[in-house]
C-alpha cells in the first residue's frame, strides 16, 4: 500500500426500511438498501462532494483496500491523496447501482413480500432509476449538491442522466468512453451474452438460488463482454499468438479465466437487468439529444479513447455536439491509447492529468517556468545559439526593450540557417507567434500546443509582455507523476 492510497475502507449500507421506492415505470420496491463507500473528508459546508459511478460489473469500492484484498477499488488509480480525486481536498462517494448484486438491493435480493429471491420478479430498471437511488442516499447523507460527478462506461451514462435529471445538483460532470444513447451493435453483444446466461441448463427462469448456478452460461457472458472492452493492437501485445503447454493460445486461456472468476462474484439475473438498463439507454427520447440537454447547468469533460470500438469516439462527439448547441461549457479530450474501452481503467498518467486539470482549474501559471533565457531584439546568430547550448534551451523569445515579445527563435531555426548559410537571425525569426497567459486552463494551452505541433508556449501578460514558458516537457513530467 502506498501514500497515495486511502488505505483500508469498509463498505457501508442505507436501508430505506419505511418507505417504497419508486420506479420510473410506476412498480415500488420496498425496504431497498444501497451499499456505498466515502473516502476524504466532508467540508464544513459539505461543498467538496464528488460521486462515482461505476460500469457494467463494477461495485462501490471503487479505491483503498478491503481486509484480504489482493488489489485496491477498481478506480484506485484516480482516487486517493494527490490523485486527480484528491481525497485531502474531496470527500469521494461511490454506491453500488440499483439491480446489482453487491450489497444493494438486486434480483438476488430477498422480497420482503415473499421471503424468498425475487429472480425474475425483480422489476424493470433503467438508469434513471439507478440515478433516483443515488439521489436519494445523498439526500439522506444530508448532501444537498455535488462538486462534481464522474463515471465511465455505464458510469458515464449515470453521468449523464444525472444531468438531466438533476441539472442544478453539480458543477461539474465527466463522462468517459460512454454514451447518450445505445447503437444496435452494443445492444447485440448485449443479447448474445444474455442468451449465453439464459440458455444455461441450470439458468432455470432465474429461479436457481439456493441449487445449481448458471454458472456456464454467465462465464461465457463475461467472455464475450470482455472481448468488447479490449482492442486488437491490446490482444496482440498482451498475448500474440502465444500458446501454453496444453496447447491452448493464450488469449483464449486469458478469458476462460476472467470468465471463471466471474462466477464467483456476480449474479446471472443481475448481469441481464442491468445490460437491459444499457441497452435501453437514450437521452433523445427518439428525437433530440440537444433539446434533452436544454437545462443541464453543470460544466462538462467528454473523454473517449481512440481504439475503442465497444464506445467509439463518434459518440462522444455526438454528446458534445448536443452540449454545445446549448452553449454549454464542455471540454472534448481524447485518450490516445491501444487498451481499448478498458483504458479509462488503465491509463493513469493521461486520466490524472486531464481530471486533474478540470477539477482544479489548473491553469498555466500554476505550471509554467517563470526562468525563461531569452535575448532582445537586434542580437545576433551567434548569441541565440550560444545561449541555446549554454542554458540547453530549444525556444529563445526575442524582447523588445519594454518586454514585449516579438519573437521567437528555434533550435531548428539554428540548424536551418547553419545549413542555408544564413548569418541574419532576422530571416529566421518566427513573428507569428502564438502564445498564452496565466490564467488560461492548463488543459487549453496543451491542446494549443498539440493541435499546431510546438513544444513550447511563451506565457503572456496583459501587456504583451513575457512572463514565463510552458513547454511540452513540463506537461510530460506531470502526466508521468499521474502514473506512478
Amino acid at each position: 500500500m502506498t501514500e497515495r492510497s486511502v488505505g483500508y475502507v469498509e463498505t457501508k449500507h442505507h436501508h430505506h426500511l419505511k418507505e417504497l421506492f419508486r420506479l420510473v415505470n410506476g412498480d415500488e420496491l420496498a425496504g431497498v438498501s444501497i451499499a456505498y463507500e466515502t473516502y476524504g473528508k466532508l467540508n464544513s459546508d459539505k461543498s467538496n462532494v464528488i460521486l462515482i459511478c461505476h460500469a457494467l460489473t463494477g461495485d462501490a469500492h471503487a479505491a483503498g483496500w478491503h481486509e484480504g484484498d489482493k488489489k485496491p477499488g477498481w478506480w484506485d488509480i484516480v482516487i486517493g491523496p494527490g490523485k486527480a480525486f484528491d481525497t485531502n481536498k474531496y470527500f469521494v462517494i461511490c454506491s453500488n447501482v440499483l439491480g446489482g448484486c453487491k450489497g444493494t438491493t438486486g434480483p438476488a435480493s430477498t422480497n420482503p413480500q415473499s421471503g424468498l429471491p425475487y429472480g425474475l420478479s425483480f422489476p424493470r430498471i433503467t438508469i434513471e432509476d439507478m440515478v433516483n437511488l443515488q439521489y436519494k442516499l445523498l439526500k439522506n447523507l444530508g448532501i444537498s449538491s455535488l462538486y462534481a460527478i464522474a463515471g465511465g462506461s455505464m458510469g458515464g451514462m449515470q453521468v449523464l442522466q444525472w444531468t438531466v435529471s438533476y441539472p442544478d445538483f453539480m458543477k461539474k460532470a465527466i463522462v468517459l468512453a460512454s454514451t447518450a444513447i445505445s447503437s444496435p451493435q452494443q445492444i447485440a453483444f448485449n443479447e448474445v451474452a444474455r442468451q449465453a446466461i439464459i440458455r444455461d441448463p441450470y439458468w432455470n427462469d432465474g429461479d436457481y438460488y439456493g441449487g445449481e448456478l448458471p454458472k456456464q452460461g454467465l462465464s461465457l457472458a463475461r467472455m464475450i463482454g470482455h472481448i468488447t472492452y479490449l482492442s486488437d493492437d491490446s490482444m496482440h501485445d498482451k498475448f500474440g499468438r502465444d500458446t501454453r503447454e496444453n496447447e491452448m493460445f493464450q488469449v483464449e486461456s486469458y478469458l476462460h479465466h476472467q470468465g471463471d472468476t466471474f462466477t464467483s462474484r456476480f449474479d446471472p439475473n443481475s448481469y441481464l437487468y442491468l445490460t437491459g438498463a444499457v441497452d435501453n439507454f437514450d437521452l433523445s427520447n427518439g428525437f433530440s439529444l440537444a433539446k434533452s440537454f436544454s437545462n443541464i447547468e453543470s460544466e462538462f469533460m467528454i473523454i473517449s479513447v481512440s481504439s475503442d470500438w465497444l464506445y467509439p469516439s463518434y459518440q462522444s462527439e455526438e454528446i458534445v455536439q448536443a452540449l454545445g448547441s446549448n452553449d454549454i461549457n464542455v471540454q472534448y479530450r481524447k485518450l490516445i491509447s491501444h487498451f481499448g474501452h478498458d483504458a479509462f481503467l488503465l491509463e493513469k498518467g493521461q486520466l490524472n492529468y486531464l481530471l486533474s486539470t478540470f477539477l482544479g482549474h489548473l491553469t498555466v501559471g500554476d505550471v509554467m517556468s517563470e526562468d525563461v533565457s531569452t535575448l532582445r531584439e537586434g542580437c545576433t546568430l551567434e548569441e541565440a545559439a550560444q545561449l541555446m547550448i549554454l542554458n540547453n534551451a530549444t525556444h529563445i523569445p526575442i524582447l523588445a526593450a519594454s518586454g514585449r515579445i516579438t519573437g521567437i527563435v528555434t533550435s531548428w531555426d539554428i540548424t536551418r540557417a547553419v545549413a542555408n548559410k544564413i548569418s541574419s537571425i532576422e530571416k529566421i525569426l518566427s513573428r507569428d507567434i502564438l502564445t498564452s497567459h496565466p490564467d488560461e486552463s492548463l488543459s487549453n494551452a496543451a491542446l494549443i500546443m498539440e493541435d499546431n505541433a510546438i513544444s513550447a508556449l511563451p506565457v503572456v501578460d496583459d501587456r504583451g509582455c513575457l512572463v514565463g514558458i510552458l513547454s511540452s516537457d513540463t506537461i510530460s513530467a506531470m502526466v508521468g507523476r499521474g502514473a506512478k
